[in-house]
């Protein structure tokens, strides 16, 4: 035995000697005491269903991204209504040191320690929809059995706090390749009942930890009178988007790719976004995953996607943004966007996938789309409305409001503006009266023309540049 040391001369190697010593001690303790009589509830109840002793038994562990907890649900609850379960069906652990550890490891836990036993399975609430939300199991076990007809019990673990971002599916048997099975039957019956199939998608960041999101959003209600454009350029965004949607069988039948990108490019304001939310009411069973901001960072998660749930649409907005990103690359590269473009190329040319691009800086974008042709099919320029444009934004915008107004001076007096602008115009033309009348109507004209020119003129300068004034 060494000298023995004072106080103040431990260091931090001597307390992780003594916590390893500590450990072993319990460990040797637990095997003691698992000789000595009967296992708690909790092991006594896995063994059973099982038929094995718990040294026996194999963990087969699943691991999915967190937004995929609902789909893991519906894939479990598919599986046990195939194949059975006893009642009471769903049990969970009590006790405490839940926080970490996988399934199995409880179980092990519980044996040696005896501090946990049977109890309720636990249940968070996940969104199935923009309006619709369902209970799905956060921890919980269910017995039944593999396709052979072998006892297993089925585990699911919720994303927690204490655990990297994921979700888990843990199979338990006495035989590898049973669990396996189960496994694998679980996942085809996921993508079977994907709750996100033909939904509006947004990924998103919450302020929690672990937090990739997945939000669901409703779909637009748009047709082509809402979309106000130069003459024909609508048909060709629409023909090439929505076509070859209509058209996909015939398309692979003859030897074509279904694979499309569309670029939206134009100053702020014009209808881009617009465009798009369009786009999203033709396609009404197509999914839609929709990537702004720092949700750029889940493009591959996106693709993942959108190639599982095709036909799809990945609308990437802004793209500028990324493409003038250089805080992470030397030599003025732009590794966002050229992750994107690959992104774009890993996507099977037979995938029924649009990518739909829009950008304000359609010259940040040109160098890298002309150095990898073939990822955008079609670039389209939205331009701010002309006289004719503008007249059918006044009235589109004015179709709710009594507008007694001779809109021929103000479409004059808005040249150069944009949709955002002539949206905001008719806002605030609403508002004052409102504030005369107390009512939204009517809207005289010569109101309407002195609101007009005030907007535009140079005293409001970064307010109309702002909604997309005319630049000069």
């Amino acid at each position: 035995m060494g000298p023995v040391k004072d106080m103040g001369e431990i260091g931090p190697e001597d307390v992780k000697a003594l916590a390893l010593g500590l450990r072993r001690l319990l460990d040797l303790a637990g095997g003691l005491v698992d000789d000595v009589g009967e296992p708690p509830p909790l092991v006594a109840k896995v063994q059973e269903h099982l038929g094995c002793d718990l040294d026996s038994v194999v963990s087969v562990v699943s691991r999915f991204e967190t937004w995929e907890h609902v789909n893991l649900h519906r894939g479990v609850e598919a599986y046990l209504a195939a194949h059975g379960t006893p009642e009471p069906g769903w049990f969970g652990v009590s006790g405490q040191n839940r926080g970490h550890e996988d399934i199995v490891d409880m179980l092990v836990a519980a044996r040696r320690q005896k501090n946990q036993g049977v109890g309720a399975a636990e249940y968070t609430t996940a969104a199935t929809g923009p309006d619709d939300s369902v209970d799905i199991v956060q921890l919980g076990l269910a017995p039944t059995r593999a396709p052979d007809g072998t006892p297993v019990l089925i585990g699911v673990r919720g994303y927690n706090e204490y655990g990297p971002p994921a979700c888990k599916l843990e199979v338990l048997a006495a035989d590898r390749g049973a669990a396996r099975a189960v496994g694998v039957e679980v996942e085809k019956l996921m993508r079977a009942h994907d709750v996100f199939r033909g939904q509006v998608l947004a990924f998103g960041v919450s302020e929690h930890r672990g937090n990739e999101l997945v939000t669901f959003l409703p779909r637009p209600a748009l047709d082509a009178d809402d979309v106000v454009l130069p003459e024909g350029l609508l048909d060709s965004i629409e023909q090439h988007v929505v076509g070859i949607a209509e058209h996909s069988e015939q398309l692979l039948a003859a030897g074509q790719h279904l694979k499309r990108g569309l670029l939206l490019h134009g100053p702020p304001g014009t209808g881009k976004t617009h465009t798009v939310r369009f786009l999203m009411s033709r396609l009404h069973e197509c999914t839609v995953i929709l990537l702004t901001g720092p949700a750029m960072r889940f493009l591959h998660q996106a693709s993942a996607l959108a190639r599982r749930l095709q036909p799809s649409m990945v609308v990437i907005e802004d793209v500028d943004l990324i493409a003038m990103d250089r805080s992470h690359s030397k030599g003025g590269s732009t590794p966002l966007l050229f992750s994107l473009l690959d992104t774009m190329d890993g996507v099977g040319a037979d995938a029924d996938v649009t990518f739909v691009l829009t950008t304000n800086r359609a010259d940040e974008l040109e160098r890298a789309l002309a150095d990898r042709p073939g990822r955008i099919d079609l670039a389209v320029e939205v331009p701010r409305p002309d006289a004719e444009g503008r007249l059918r934004l006044l009235r589109l915008y004015g179709r709710e409001v009594d507008l007694r107004a001779d809109l021929a001076p103000v479409v004059e007096a808005t040249e150069g503006v944009t949709a955002s602008f002539i949206k905001e115009l008719l806002r605030r033309a609403v508002l004052d009266a409102v504030r005369r009348n107390g009512s939204a109507t009517p809207v005289i004209g010569d109101e309407l023309l002195a609101l007009a020119r005030a907007m535009t003129d140079q005293r409001h300068a970064l307010t109309s540049t702002l909604l997309g004034g005319s630049p000069g």
